[in-house]
């Protein structure tokens, strides 16, 4: 997702490896959670299933508190779960 800005405490390098970095975005930002929405989840998530950089991608979400997208195969919903588990 190499849309985003980089940030001085962000090594860029792990988006370098991004299983992502040649698809376009808008796929890893579904419009809702039922239906088409669901689907177009669910073919982020394959992409992001063989990603050598899913956990970095994660970690990258979870400190930005990215609410929105699929992030190292997490949806906004599943990384709030995560942020209150470890809270």
């Amino acid at each position: 997702m190499s849309h985003l800005a980089r940030t001085a405490d962000d090594p860029a390098d792990w988006r370098d490896g991004a299983a992502c970095r040649h698809i376009d975005p808008e796929l890893f930002f579904p419009e809702g959670t039922l239906g088409p929405a669901a689907r177009q989840a669910d073919r982020a998530r394959q992409v992001c299933q063989a990603c050598p950089v899913k956990r970095a991608c994660l970690d990258f979400a979870l400190r930005q508190g990215l609410a929105f997208g699929i992030w190292g195969g997490a949806t906004g919903e599943e990384r709030r779960g995560m942020r209150w588990a470890v809270a």
